[in-house]
């Protein structure tokens, strides 16, 4: 189904672009709703890293070559957040995730799929996801996950030592754009679980964003009462997206 909501789409790239809409499913994250999700192709040519641009500004996220955002009728859960990095300061308790992880080395790699980061992602599924969507995923669908992105993509991986052959530990599929990173999906090495890796890359984005004068670090959705979601305030200032404007979440919200 073409879909036509102007409060959801980007001015201008409602009449470049074709914007479809999901039909309804079970909301993963508030039980009992349905969700319905608005999606386009960024597979379009030349125009796709200015477009990915402008749409994750609105709110927008990318699997592969589609992007999308929530579209639900009276529902307004999801709320996309982003960090500010250059306000960012770091906690005590941050402090302590990145002393654990001093060891790890940041490498940043095309996009492009490797045997070792898909064995890293199944152990990771298996261990956190057994039942989800991408517990049956094949090398193949890994592939098209990494290596099909039309816009600029890495993956960080991060390695227990300073070479090549070091042991990968953990791995981000972040995307780069204009004004920071966008992390469309972080994995790791479950028996390193207690060394809180997950939290650790979000804190290498945003000191790192930091670093290179990018101002933000996307996180994606921030969905209140979902547990699942809920870690995202930990990175303050947190942002999140109200209309067509972003604005400092606050601590009552």
């Amino acid at each position: 189904m073409r879909f036509t909501d102007s409060q959801i789409l980007p001015p201008g790239l409602e009449r470049s672009l074709r914007f479809y809409v999901t039909s309804p499913s079970p909301c993963p994250y508030l039980p009992g709703l349905k969700e319905r999700k608005a999606f386009t192709n960024l597979a379009i040519g030349s125009e796709a890293d200015n477009i990915h641009n402008s749409l994750s500004h609105a709110g927008f996220r990318r699997s592969q070559t589609i992007a999308y955002r929530p579209a639900c009728p009276r529902c307004n859960a999801c709320r996309s957040v982003r960090v500010n990095s250059r306000e960012f300061e770091l906690s005590r308790n941050d402090r302590r995730a990145l002393k654990r992880n001093q060891s790890l080395v940041r490498r940043p790699v095309e996009s492009t799929p490797t045997r070792e980061q898909y064995r890293l992602l199944k152990a990771y599924v298996k261990h956190r996801h057994d039942k989800g969507g991408m517990s049956d995923m094949s090398y193949r669908d890994y592939s098209a996950m990494v290596g099909g992105s039309p816009v600029k993509s890495l993956i960080f991986e991060y390695r227990e030592g300073p070479e090549d052959d070091a042991p990968l530990v953990a791995a981000s599929i972040t995307d780069i754009l204009r004004d920071g990173f966008s992390m469309v999906y972080t994995f790791f090495d479950p028996a390193h679980e207690d060394r809180g890796l997950g939290h650790y890359m979000i804190l290498d984005h945003i000191l790192h964003a930091h670093d290179l004068g990018l101002p933000h670090v996307y996180l994606g959705y921030w969905v209140k009462g979902s547990p699942k979601m809920d870690y995202k305030r930990r990175y303050k200032p947190l942002e999140v997206l109200d209309g067509d404007t972003w604005r400092l979440l606050k601590d009552d919200e």
